[in-house]
Protein backbone atom coordinates (compact mmCIF):
# COMPACT_ATOMS: atom_id res chain seq x y z
CA UNK A 1 0.00 0.00 0.00
CA UNK A 2 0.96 4.02 -0.89
CA UNK A 3 0.34 7.11 0.77
CA UNK A 4 -2.43 8.58 -0.34
CA UNK A 5 -3.86 11.94 0.57
CA UNK A 6 -7.58 12.47 0.41
CA UNK A 7 -10.02 15.81 0.18
CA UNK A 8 -12.86 15.51 2.49
CA UNK A 9 -15.82 17.85 2.92
CA UNK A 10 -18.66 17.87 5.30
CA UNK A 11 -20.80 19.40 7.08
CA UNK A 12 -20.00 19.38 10.54
CA UNK A 13 -23.34 21.03 12.18
CA UNK A 14 -23.97 16.77 13.65
CA UNK A 15 -20.55 16.23 14.69
CA UNK A 16 -18.67 17.18 17.75
CA UNK A 17 -16.01 18.39 15.88
CA UNK A 18 -13.23 16.43 13.91
CA UNK A 19 -11.02 14.88 16.40
CA UNK A 20 -12.12 11.49 17.78
CA UNK A 21 -13.72 11.86 21.56
CA UNK A 22 -15.07 9.14 23.54
CA UNK A 23 -18.90 8.66 23.48
CA UNK A 24 -19.98 11.28 20.42
CA UNK A 25 -19.81 11.22 16.78
CA UNK A 26 -16.80 12.85 15.13
CA UNK A 27 -16.07 13.23 12.00
CA UNK A 28 -12.75 11.36 12.64
CA UNK A 29 -15.02 8.53 13.92
CA UNK A 30 -16.74 8.47 10.85
CA UNK A 31 -13.65 8.09 8.29
CA UNK A 32 -12.42 5.29 10.75
CA UNK A 33 -15.25 3.05 10.80
CA UNK A 34 -15.95 3.45 6.56
CA UNK A 35 -11.97 2.46 6.81
CA UNK A 36 -13.15 -0.60 9.06
CA UNK A 37 -15.70 -1.31 6.85
CA UNK A 38 -13.72 -1.53 3.52
CA UNK A 39 -11.32 -3.93 5.40
CA UNK A 40 -8.65 -0.81 5.13
CA UNK A 41 -7.85 -0.66 8.92
CA UNK A 42 -7.67 -3.44 10.87
CA UNK A 43 -10.98 -3.60 13.38
CA UNK A 44 -8.30 -3.47 16.75
CA UNK A 45 -5.77 -1.05 15.08
CA UNK A 46 -6.12 2.48 16.60
CA UNK A 47 -5.52 4.64 13.53
CA UNK A 48 -4.54 3.77 9.61
CA UNK A 49 -0.48 3.71 9.19
CA UNK A 50 0.93 6.67 8.03
CA UNK A 51 -2.37 8.51 9.18
CA UNK A 52 -2.53 12.22 9.89
CA UNK A 53 -4.58 15.10 9.04
CA UNK A 54 -4.22 18.97 7.80
CA UNK A 55 -6.66 20.27 11.10
CA UNK A 56 -9.10 19.88 13.80
CA UNK A 57 -11.70 21.81 13.31
CA UNK A 58 -14.09 22.31 16.40
CA UNK A 59 -17.61 21.04 17.11
CA UNK A 60 -19.75 22.59 15.06
CA UNK A 61 -17.54 23.72 11.93
CA UNK A 62 -17.86 22.17 8.41
CA UNK A 63 -15.01 21.86 6.13
CA UNK A 64 -14.55 21.73 2.36
CA UNK A 65 -10.79 20.51 2.23
CA UNK A 66 -10.36 18.50 5.10
CA UNK A 67 -7.06 16.76 3.98
CA UNK A 68 -6.07 13.35 5.85
CA UNK A 69 -3.37 10.52 4.71
CA UNK A 70 -3.12 7.51 5.32
CA UNK A 71 -1.17 4.22 3.39
CA UNK A 72 -4.02 2.96 1.32
CA UNK A 73 -4.60 0.05 -1.49
CA UNK A 74 -4.81 1.35 -5.15
CA UNK A 75 -8.66 0.97 -5.43
CA UNK A 76 -9.49 3.20 -2.65
CA UNK A 77 -10.79 6.22 -4.85
CA UNK A 78 -12.72 8.28 -3.70
CA UNK A 79 -15.87 7.15 -4.65
CA UNK A 80 -14.80 3.94 -2.97
CA UNK A 81 -14.30 5.62 0.24
CA UNK A 82 -17.83 7.76 -0.40
CA UNK A 83 -19.64 3.47 -0.09
CA UNK A 84 -19.29 3.72 3.30
CA UNK A 85 -18.89 6.99 4.27
CA UNK A 86 -22.53 8.83 5.76
CA UNK A 87 -23.95 11.27 3.64
CA UNK A 88 -22.75 14.40 5.33
CA UNK A 89 -18.76 13.39 5.16
CA UNK A 90 -17.37 13.08 1.37
CA UNK A 91 -13.80 12.23 -0.70
CA UNK A 92 -14.15 14.27 -3.19
CA UNK A 93 -10.08 14.23 -4.66
CA UNK A 94 -6.79 12.65 -3.91
CA UNK A 95 -3.06 12.69 -4.57
CA UNK A 96 -0.04 10.58 -4.30
CA UNK A 97 2.41 11.64 -1.48
CA UNK A 98 5.92 10.66 -1.01
CA UNK A 99 7.33 8.52 2.06
CA UNK A 100 6.97 10.47 5.14
CA UNK A 101 4.58 13.14 3.95
CA UNK A 102 2.67 14.45 6.68
CA UNK A 103 -0.69 16.46 6.47
CA UNK A 104 -0.56 18.07 9.18
CA UNK A 105 2.67 19.27 9.23
CA UNK A 106 3.81 19.56 5.74
CA UNK A 107 0.58 21.96 4.85
CA UNK A 108 1.79 25.43 4.23
CA UNK A 109 -1.07 27.64 4.34
CA UNK A 110 -4.85 27.06 5.57
CA UNK A 111 -7.96 28.71 4.74
CA UNK A 112 -11.01 29.26 6.82
CA UNK A 113 -14.25 31.40 5.66
CA UNK A 114 -16.50 32.80 8.19
CA UNK A 115 -20.24 33.81 7.16
CA UNK A 116 -21.34 36.40 9.43
CA UNK A 117 -24.74 37.61 9.55
CA UNK A 118 -23.67 41.33 9.62
CA UNK A 119 -26.79 43.29 8.48
CA UNK A 120 -25.64 46.85 7.67
CA UNK A 121 -28.72 48.67 9.24
CA UNK A 122 -30.60 47.93 12.79
CA UNK A 123 -32.66 45.34 12.11
CA UNK A 124 -35.13 43.84 14.68
CA UNK A 125 -36.04 39.88 14.23
CA UNK A 126 -39.21 39.13 15.55
CA UNK A 127 -39.61 40.33 19.52
CA UNK A 128 -35.45 40.18 20.00
CA UNK A 129 -34.16 43.53 20.91
CA UNK A 130 -32.50 45.05 17.42
CA UNK A 131 -29.60 43.23 15.81
CA UNK A 132 -26.68 45.95 15.66
CA UNK A 133 -25.67 46.91 12.55
CA UNK A 134 -22.61 46.12 11.45
CA UNK A 135 -19.92 48.93 9.62
CA UNK A 136 -18.24 47.38 6.55
CA UNK A 137 -15.56 49.95 6.48
CA UNK A 138 -15.02 49.16 10.53
CA UNK A 139 -14.90 45.59 10.18
CA UNK A 140 -12.55 45.57 7.35
CA UNK A 141 -10.24 48.03 9.07
CA UNK A 142 -10.27 45.82 11.93
CA UNK A 143 -9.60 42.73 9.77
CA UNK A 144 -6.35 45.30 8.21
CA UNK A 145 -5.31 45.88 11.72
CA UNK A 146 -5.41 41.87 12.89
CA UNK A 147 -3.86 40.90 10.06
CA UNK A 148 0.07 40.60 10.29
CA UNK A 149 2.51 38.93 12.83
CA UNK A 150 0.97 39.10 16.28
CA UNK A 151 0.92 37.47 19.51
CA UNK A 152 -2.78 36.51 20.36
CA UNK A 153 -2.38 34.86 23.56
CA UNK A 154 -5.42 37.23 24.13
CA UNK A 155 -7.97 35.40 21.22
CA UNK A 156 -6.78 31.58 22.90
CA UNK A 157 -7.61 29.38 25.20
CA UNK A 158 -3.26 28.04 24.10
CA UNK A 159 -0.72 28.76 26.53
CA UNK A 160 2.43 28.76 24.16
CA UNK A 161 2.62 28.92 20.45
CA UNK A 162 0.29 32.04 20.67
CA UNK A 163 2.17 34.13 17.79
CA UNK A 164 0.69 33.91 14.42
CA UNK A 165 0.65 35.34 11.37
CA UNK A 166 -2.65 35.74 9.77
CA UNK A 167 -4.28 37.80 6.77
CA UNK A 168 -8.32 38.67 7.23
CA UNK A 169 -10.30 39.86 3.91
CA UNK A 170 -13.35 40.16 3.96
CA UNK A 171 -16.83 41.14 1.43
CA UNK A 172 -20.05 41.83 2.04
CA UNK A 173 -22.85 39.54 0.70
CA UNK A 174 -26.34 41.27 1.12
CA UNK A 175 -26.55 40.59 5.19
CA UNK A 176 -23.70 38.65 5.37
CA UNK A 177 -19.49 39.52 5.75
CA UNK A 178 -18.02 36.85 3.92
CA UNK A 179 -14.42 36.87 6.17
CA UNK A 180 -11.31 34.97 4.71
CA UNK A 181 -8.79 34.10 7.35
CA UNK A 182 -5.78 32.35 6.22
CA UNK A 183 -2.15 31.78 7.85
CA UNK A 184 0.47 28.84 8.28
CA UNK A 185 -1.85 27.25 11.46
CA UNK A 186 -3.74 28.98 14.00
CA UNK A 187 -4.42 28.27 17.27
CA UNK A 188 -7.68 27.31 19.04
CA UNK A 189 -10.77 29.32 18.75
CA UNK A 190 -8.26 32.19 16.87
CA UNK A 191 -10.83 32.34 13.79
CA UNK A 192 -13.54 32.73 15.49
CA UNK A 193 -11.92 35.08 18.36
CA UNK A 194 -10.86 37.33 15.19
CA UNK A 195 -14.27 37.48 13.61
CA UNK A 196 -15.85 38.18 16.90
CA UNK A 197 -13.28 41.29 17.67
CA UNK A 198 -13.54 42.28 14.51
CA UNK A 199 -17.63 42.29 14.64
CA UNK A 200 -18.00 43.99 17.86
CA UNK A 201 -15.35 46.86 16.47
CA UNK A 202 -17.72 46.82 13.14
CA UNK A 203 -20.89 47.50 15.50
CA UNK A 204 -18.96 50.30 17.77
CA UNK A 205 -19.24 47.92 20.83
CA UNK A 206 -15.65 47.94 20.88
CA UNK A 207 -12.90 50.67 19.52
CA UNK A 208 -9.63 50.46 18.00
CA UNK A 209 -8.19 50.98 21.33
CA UNK A 210 -9.88 47.77 22.93
CA UNK A 211 -8.52 45.70 19.57
CA UNK A 212 -4.58 47.02 20.08
CA UNK A 213 -4.76 46.50 23.74
CA UNK A 214 -6.16 43.05 23.06
CA UNK A 215 -2.85 42.37 20.53
CA UNK A 216 -0.36 43.82 24.02
CA UNK A 217 1.51 41.47 26.10
CA UNK A 218 -0.36 42.10 29.42
CA UNK A 219 -3.98 39.36 29.63
CA UNK A 220 -6.83 40.87 29.51
CA UNK A 221 -9.16 40.82 32.22
CA UNK A 222 -12.34 38.40 32.46
CA UNK A 223 -14.72 41.21 31.88
CA UNK A 224 -12.90 42.41 28.76
CA UNK A 225 -12.30 39.18 27.22
CA UNK A 226 -13.18 38.49 23.39
CA UNK A 227 -15.57 35.31 23.71
CA UNK A 228 -15.71 33.14 20.34
CA UNK A 229 -18.03 33.58 17.33
CA UNK A 230 -20.73 30.41 16.93
CA UNK A 231 -19.11 27.24 15.20
CA UNK A 232 -21.75 26.98 12.72
CA UNK A 233 -20.67 29.48 10.08
CA UNK A 234 -16.79 28.35 9.84
CA UNK A 235 -15.78 26.29 7.21
CA UNK A 236 -11.88 25.20 6.43
CA UNK A 237 -12.00 25.87 2.78
CA UNK A 238 -8.48 25.48 1.62
CA UNK A 239 -5.44 23.49 2.40
CA UNK A 240 -2.04 23.97 0.44
CA UNK A 241 0.29 21.64 -0.35
CA UNK A 242 3.15 22.63 -2.88
CA UNK A 243 3.92 19.29 -3.68
CA UNK A 244 0.64 17.34 -4.22
CA UNK A 245 -1.20 17.03 -7.40
CA UNK A 246 -4.76 16.26 -6.19
CA UNK A 247 -7.35 14.76 -8.89
CA UNK A 248 -10.60 15.35 -8.32
CA UNK A 249 -13.00 12.07 -8.55
CA UNK A 250 -15.98 13.51 -10.55
CA UNK A 251 -18.14 11.02 -9.87
CA UNK A 252 -17.34 11.37 -5.94
CA UNK A 253 -17.28 14.88 -6.30
CA UNK A 254 -21.02 14.98 -8.49
CA UNK A 255 -21.98 12.69 -5.50
CA UNK A 256 -21.11 15.70 -2.94
CA UNK A 257 -22.85 18.43 -4.90
CA UNK A 258 -25.99 16.37 -5.01
CA UNK A 259 -25.83 15.83 -1.08
CA UNK A 260 -24.80 18.75 0.08
CA UNK A 261 -27.68 20.97 -2.37
CA UNK A 262 -30.21 18.65 -0.77
CA UNK A 263 -29.04 20.27 2.56
CA UNK A 264 -29.38 23.57 1.26
CA UNK A 265 -33.02 23.05 0.17
CA UNK A 266 -33.60 21.14 3.38
CA UNK A 267 -32.38 23.81 5.47
CA UNK A 268 -34.19 26.42 3.03
CA UNK A 269 -37.35 24.46 4.01
CA UNK A 270 -36.55 24.48 7.58
CA UNK A 271 -36.33 28.09 7.89
CA UNK A 272 -39.66 29.24 6.12
CA UNK A 273 -41.22 26.40 8.37
CA UNK A 274 -39.83 28.27 11.57
CA UNK A 275 -40.25 31.77 9.74
CA UNK A 276 -44.13 30.65 9.76
CA UNK A 277 -43.83 29.60 13.65
CA UNK A 278 -42.51 33.24 14.05
CA UNK A 279 -44.78 35.43 12.26
CA UNK A 280 -47.66 33.54 13.38
CA UNK A 281 -47.28 34.29 17.01
CA UNK A 282 -48.40 37.52 16.99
Amino acid sequence: MDLRAFRIAYDGSDYYGFQRQPDVPTVEDALFDALRDLGVLDPDARKPVGYAAAGRTDAGVSALAQTVALEAPDWLTPRAFNGELPADVRAWAAADASDGFHATHHATRREYTYHLYAPPANRREGNEPARAAVDGDRFRAACDALSGTHDFHNLTPDDRNTERSPTLEASRDGDYLVVDVSAGGFARELVRRLVSLARSVGTGERSFGDLERALEPEPLPGHEGIAPAPPEPLVLSAVDYPDLAFEVDEDAAASARAVFDRRRIERRTGSRVVGQLRDGLR
